[in-house]
């Protein structure tokens, strides 16, 4: 079996699917590899150290779609919007994509690539299961998006988030309030302790007041009954809209108080649930920062605009978009452990074999033999059951 890693089109994506170093595994699963020039460059991947490493160097895109028996990418389909189209036009039947695809928020790449009869596999509808820890893109490149919107923020800041004592006085330290304490959040947390601020989260699971607090920050309980807050796949499950409304009135005070407000809430393949309203913005101290990292999803605050920071009452909102891109080489490398363990996984005597009663197998497969597969694409789809 070949496997074939382009670069990637979407727009300032930095990251590679699979780094040199990834290789070995595949090396001993006796999985070739052929590698698009180029496509590890803006990851900080030589040409050079991927046919160190064993790779097949190719100069074009189209010959790598051409050689491989399987195609690793970071964004393929609905993930790429502007680049699926050139790209499906260059597969073939039964070839086999594995990325993230989107698939729950843009399900039409699904069904076109079902009808050129490609299998595909969609990263971020792995299980949140303890077997497929390893393979879960969503958690590692979120790791990386919580620890940096923390710097984005100590940067931004016009304060320093450390309790500073010197022969002018003592500094007190900033007030860091994170929203939501799924992976993202709990790297924000510990990130924002490391640089010494003063930290505080709230998440609607209660379960998860031991994580923060293991972390050395406080955990804010409101008043709220949040059942089945998160699917039975470990995902984050969207709440009514009084459910919203109701804890966006119990946590204005805090947000006032806060220098730092970090919102992390996300839901797969929907918009991101407004947290944080404009009335709450204009109850913020000026100068106070507020980073949403839902901003790809719409945000969680009523004032983010994805890819800018604008300026509101005083108070500077950042929307930054694809944050684990701006990391791009440890990016890579953890998104290339994913990726190869999860293609291990489903290799059997040289080829793909996805065994239908495999929970990791089955949650990811969108396509299988000219028709899709997965039960809520095919709902969005309106394909009959």
């Amino acid at each position: 079996m070949r496997v074939g890693v382009p670069r990637e089109t979407f727009p300032s994506e930095r990251r590679v699917a699979l780094g040199p170093v990834a290789m070995a595994a595949l090396k001993k699963a006796k999985i070739e590899v052929c590698v698009e020039a180029g496509a590890g460059a803006a990851a900080g991947f030589t040409d050079a150290a991927y046919q160190e490493a064993g790779a097949a160097l190719m100069p074009s895109r189209a010959e790598v779609f051409a050689a491989a028996d399987v195609l690793l990418q970071v964004r393929a389909l609905g993930a790429n919007p502007d680049g699926w189209q050139a790209d499906l036009a260059l597969m073939r039947e039964k070839q086999t994509v594995i990325a993230m695809m989107d698939p729950l928020g843009a399900p039409q790449p699904v069904l076109e690539a079902a009808r050129r009869k490609v299998e595909a596999f969609a990263l971020e509808l792995m299980p949140r299961i303890t077997r497929a820890q390893a393979m879960d893109v969503l958690s590692s490149q979120a790791n990386l998006a919580g620890y940096k919107a923390v710097l984005l923020a100590a940067d931004t800041l016009a304060k320093i988030f450390p309790m500073m004592m010197t022969a002018a006085g003592t500094i007190t330290p900033s007030r860091i309030f994170v929203v939501g304490a799924g992976v993202a959040g709990l790297q924000a947390i510990a990130t924002a302790r490391r640089l010494g601020g003063v930290v505080s989260a709230y998440d609607v699971r209660p379960a998860v007041k031991e994580q923060v607090e293991s972390l050395g920050a406080r955990f804010v309980q409101l008043p709220l009954t949040a059942e089945e807050a998160q699917d039975t796949g470990g995902y984050a499950r969207k709440m009514d809209e009084a459910f919203y409304a109701r804890q966006a009135d119990l946590m204005a005070d805090v947000l006032a108080e806060s220098d730092v407000v970090i919102t992390t809430a996300a839901i797969p393949g929907q918009k991101a649930p407004i947290l944080i309203t404009r009335a709450m913005v204009e109850r913020m101290a000026p100068g106070s920062v507020l980073v949403d990292i839902a901003a790809e999803r719409g945000g969680n605050c009523e004032i983010t605009q994805p890819g800018e920071t604008i300026v509101h009452a005083g108070v500077t909102v950042m929307g930054p978009l694809n944050l684990p891109s701006t990391l791009a080489y440890h990016a890579s490398q953890l998104f290339a452990r994913n990726i190869t363990t999860f293609l291990v996984h489903l290799t059997k005597e040289g080829q793909i074999q996805a065994d239908p009663a495999d929970e990791i197998a089955r949650e990811t497969r969108l396509t299988c033999e000219g028709e899709v597969v997965h039960p809520r694409v095919r709902e969005l789809l309106s394909l009959s059951a």
